[in-house]
């Protein structure tokens, strides 16, 4: 779960709001109904939904999911799993209030273990997860081809080759350049493919 975790923070402190939930959902709906992991999870779903929400200016959309979230965390304690909780509650009374102060200022960053986690900040496994949750974000993107690349960049770990788990990384943190990093990333998987293709044939 640290992975998933770690992923979905540092997406949503990035600002993709909406990306944010996908690297917790399905880890999420294989929880125990009611479980502690289960109602944070599902806190910070609904947490994020409702930043979401209220950027867009659905202001009912925003007060509703920020109250069920309150419910989901009330239950927890001040800090779970290194999240501050109480922080997250906070924030979330604010947004109940007032869902338009989020126009005003940048909503709350979350935080693991007092740290502020950005997609850069991720190690490989965290950063896969970021990867594919912002690739399922944009139509421009394959999810295939990213899927592809981050099995490319499994089979580089442990070896001296790294040209996949630097394009996948660099595909989380590089906001920027990301068209141009999914770009190479897209040729090198072609590539591969065309490579293992020719393998096979040889087989055949």
């Amino acid at each position: 779960m640290d992975d998933i975790l770690r992923a979905g923070v540092a997406v949503y402190n990035a600002g993709e709001y909406h990306a944010a939930h996908d690297a917790w959902e399905a880890h999420w709906l294989e929880l125990e109904r009611g479980s502690d992991d289960e109602r944070f999870l599902h806190g910070l779903i609904q947490f994020t939904a409702a930043v979401y929400h209220a950027r867009r200016g659905n202001w009912s959309g925003a007060t509703g999911l920020a109250e069920s979230a309150r419910e989901y965390l009330s239950v927890l304690p001040a800090t779970y799993r290194g999240v501050d909780v109480d922080a997250v509650r906070t924030a979330l009374a604010s947004l109940r209030t007032d869902p338009e102060r989020i126009e005003r200022t940048r909503p709350p960053s979350l935080a693991i273990d007092g740290e502020t986690l950005l997609p850069g900040d991720l190690e490989f496994e965290a950063a896969s997860v970021a990867a594919e949750v912002l690739a399922d974000e944009y139509d421009r993107y394959d999810e295939a081809v990213v899927a592809a690349g981050i099995e490319f960049a499994r089979e580089e770990l442990g070896s001296a080759r790294t040209r996949f788990i630097t394009f996948v990384m660099d595909f989380a943190a590089d906001d920027t350049h990301r068209d141009v990093i999914y770009q190479r990333l897209s040729e090198h998987v072609e590539r591969r493919r065309q490579q293992e293709r020719d393998v096979a044939g040889l087989f055949d």
